[in-house]
This record gives C-alpha cells, sequence and structure tokens, in this order.
C-alpha cells in the first residue's frame, strides 16, 4: 500500500458540493494554511490541519513524506477548451495579422482553419501524435493536469478519425487525464460550402455514428456563428449526439450574437464557450439551465478583441470557467496561468474566482468533476504547489514560472518546469 503526506502546506481549494460554482460563489475558496494532506494510491484519503490528517495514518505504516515548506497548494489545473492536435503552426498568418491583413484576406491566400484543414490530411496519425503530445507535455510543465482536446481540422470522416486516434493515443501515455471532443462541426467544408446541411446529414449518419462506434471522443461540439453553422443546423448534430449518448457543448456567439448560449442551456450542454457576443437573455438562460461559460481569455488577447463579459455573467449566476483554445491561429497557448492572468488583469476577475473558474468549474465543462478539479476526500490527488503563498501569485508575478511542482494522482510529475515523469509510459 503506497502512503504519501504532504505536510505544511498552504492549502487553497474550491469545496465541490455537486455543481459547479456561480454567482457570489465563483469565488469560493477555502483556505487551510499549515494544512496536510494523506494520499493513498493516488486519491485523497484525508485533507485538513497537520494533528487531523496526521490520525489517518495507519499505525504500520511509515508514509513518503512530502514537505511543501509553507508555499501554496491548490488544485492541478483543468483545461476544457484545446485545439492541441494539429499538424503545422501558422506563424506567418499571426505576423499578417499583426500588420492589418484582414481575416477574409488571409483566407484566401489560404490561411486559416482551411490551413490547418490541408495540413492534417497531410499528416500521417503518428505526426499528429507527436505534435499532440508536445503539447500535452508543455501544458503539464505550467500546471495543467487535466484537459480536453477536439478534433475539427479533419472535416471528413478519414481525418477527423485520424485525429480523434491520435488523441486517444496521447491519452494513453500522457500522465494527465485526456478527454477528447469531436468537432467535425468546426467549419463547412468548401465541397459543401453551397449546402451545409448536407454536411450536416454527413456528421450525423456517416461521422458520428463511427466516432462512437470505435470509442474515440463521448463528447460532440459544433461551431455556432454566422458564416459557419446555424443555430438549427447546431440543435439537429447535438440531438443527434446526445441520442447515441454523447455529451455536447458548442462555440457559441463569438462574433455575433447568434443564440448559441440559449441553445446551449435548452440542450442542457455542459458548457458553452466563447461568448464574446452573448445577450444579457441567454445568460440568464445559461445561468437558469446551469450551462458553464467556458471563457477564452489568450483569444481574445491574441485578436485583440474585447473580452467576454465575465463579471455580468457572475452578476446574472452563471458559472464560469477558464481555458486557453491552444489552437495554431488564434490562441498558441498551453499556459493556463496565463489565462488566469488575463483573467483577473483584463476581464475584473477576482485571483479566487479565477482559481475555481481554472479548476472545479472547468473540470465540469468536460465531465469530470467526480474526481478532479479540487483538494477533497475520495478524489485524485492532482496538485500544484506554487512559489508563493497564495493563488494571487498566479497573476501577480507577471509572465513568471510560478508553479514550482505538478503532482499527478500524488506522484511527482513535473517540476520548476520540466516534466519528470516515467519515460517508459511516453
Amino acid at each position: 500500500m503506497s502512503y504519501t503526506l504532504f505536510t505544511n502546506a498552504n492549502i487553497y481549494t474550491a469545496r465541490d458540493y455537486g455543481s459547479p460554482l456561480s454567482g457570489e460563489n465563483q469565488g469560493h475558496i477555502s483556505h487551510i494554511p499549515d494544512g496536510a494532506l494523506l494520499v493513498h494510491d493516488g486519491s485523497i484519503v484525508a485533507i485538513g490541519n497537520k494533528e487531523e490528517v496526521a490520525q489517518h495514518v495507519p499505525h504500520n505504516i511509515s508514509p513518503e513524506l512530502v514537505q511543501c515548506g509553507g508555499r501554496c497548494v491548490i488544485p492541478g489545473f483543468v483545461d476544457p477548451h484545446t485545439h492541441m492536435c494539429f499538424g503545422a503552426r501558422r506563424e506567418s498568418e499571426f505576423t499578417k495579422r499583426l500588420l492589418g491583413t484582414p481575416y477574409l484576406d488571409i483566407l484566401k491566400q489560404g490561411g486559416g482553419i482551411l490551413s490547418s484543414v490541408r495540413s492534417v490530411a497531410a499528416a500521417s496519425e503518428e505526426d499528429l501524435y507527436d505534435m499532440t503530445r508536445r503539447h500535452v507535455s508543455s501544458a503539464l510543465k505550467s500546471g495543467t493536469t487535466s484537459l480536453e482536446i477536439k478534433s475539427g481540422y479533419g472535416l471528413d470522416t478519414e481525418n477527423e478519425l485520424k485525429m480523434l486516434r491520435a488523441i486517444s493515443r496521447v491519452a494513453d501515455v500522457a500522465p494527465q487525464d485526456v478527454v477528447a471532443t469531436f468537432l467535425g462541426a468546426h467549419a463547412i467544408p468548401p465541397a459543401y460550402k453551397e449546402n451545409p446541411d448536407a454536411f450536416i446529414e454527413l456528421l450525423i449518419n456517416e461521422m458520428l455514428p463511427a466516432v462512437w462506434q470505435q470509442g474515440l471522443a463521448d463528447q460532440c461540439d459544433i461551431f455556432c456563428e454566422e458564416g459557419v453553422f446555424s443555430i438549427e443546423q447546431g440543435r439537429r448534430l447535438l440531438l443527434a449526439a446526445k441520442r447515441l449518448g454523447m455529451r455536447v457543448k458548442l462555440h457559441a456567439d463569438e462574433v455575433h450574437d447568434l443564440g448559441g448560449g440559449g441553445l446551449a442551456a435548452e440542450l442542457g450542454a455542459l458548457s458553452a464557450d466563447h461568448l464574446l457576443a452573448v445577450s444579457d437573455e441567454n445568460i440568464q438562460r445559461m445561468a437558469e439551465a446551469g450551462v458553464v461559460a467556458n471563457l477564452l481569455p489568450v483569444t481574445a488577447y491574441s485578436l485583440k478583441k474585447p473580452y467576454a463579459r465575465a463579471r455580468d455573467m457572475i452578476a446574472q449566476g452563471v458559472p464560469v470557467a477558464l481555458a486557453t483554445d491552444c489552437n495554431p491561429g488564434s490562441s498558441y497557448c498551453e499556459s493556463m496561468p496565463f489565462v488566469i492572468g488575463l483573467a483577473v488583469m483584463n476581464m475584473d476577475m477576482s485571483p479566487e474566482e479565477a482559481l475555481v473558474g481554472a479548476t472545479l468549474n472547468s473540470s465540469y465543462a468536460i465531465g469530470l468533476a467526480d474526481r478532479v478539479g479540487s483538494l477533497e476526500v475520495g478524489k485524485q490527488a492532482d496538485m500544484l504547489i506554487l512559489d508563493g503563498e497564495s493563488p494571487a501569485i498566479l497573476a501577480y508575478h507577471a509572465g513568471g514560472d510560478s508553479v514550482a511542482e505538478v503532482y499527478k494522482n500524488g506522484k511527482l510529475v513535473a517540476r520548476a518546469g520540466q516534466v519528470i515523469y516515467e519515460q517508459e509510459r511516453i
């Protein structure tokens, strides 16, 4: 039996009451100064002050001791929205955008999302596996212990399945929990530009069943936006996914208030993501349905757009989560500490609200709250030791490497920005 005792820990964590935290509870964090955690076979069996926790150590056991040195201990970050599986970067496109080239002109020049579609088509499954694994490893260094990865650069059955197989292989070897999401409806392929309904039918009748039957994803997403997919098309696809037993979420109201937040509420989606243009009415509908607002501040930062209205959402009772949106076009970032810094400085979230958004609420946004997102008895011992005395260090030390040590299931997997987990798992 393996026991590890973490002592002299300045613990900050949300408490899981069976639903994501919202409203005035969005920033509700429990603080245990001079705390301790006892871990057995990867799970937390006791947490509290050191005297209480010490009583749970079996008399015939000498646990491994980890001295936290009074530093801040928080749950591992959960990144609930990424596109880490892709074939090539789009660095030159980023430079063009900075010089003022409109996105539609970049698209005409062969850039944009269709560039990523072409690179995925040209890549082998092994190429996609290698690229995705590098991104997942980079995320681990900055404290991400669980994450979601979407497909969506295939846009046909063969290449969507290729992406999902690569993601599945990464999930098998990475120390993190990795959740795959099917995003075959990420864009309209050129061949279907004049008949997007026919592409929706292909998704429903061919792609979804193949994904489900092969066990490659149990979540389905769609990009509802002007020039992409309509609300009615989103409803048709996501209802088909729900009939198979899949959980659903959607890219919603990023540029225009199309009603994606309202559709998420109607369907009981895990989350509605982006939401830069969501209306007050649909914020209220999301609040009533308990749909998580998954906000992506690095995308607004990278595209130089106004940030999502986190304060309005919190005020209306919507649980807010935070994610990197790591992708090759609009948010090439794997760092959740950077996300937290942007949320605090540019979205007016408190450090405590941002911590909840990057841990407990984000675990609900991808269906993992039963085992990650907070430091509590029965959950996995996924935790970070910070180089600071409180979670505020993540925003206060701007651009700094504030994550000193990363633990997954109670095992040290990264330290000082270096991955150190067992190489045989790779």
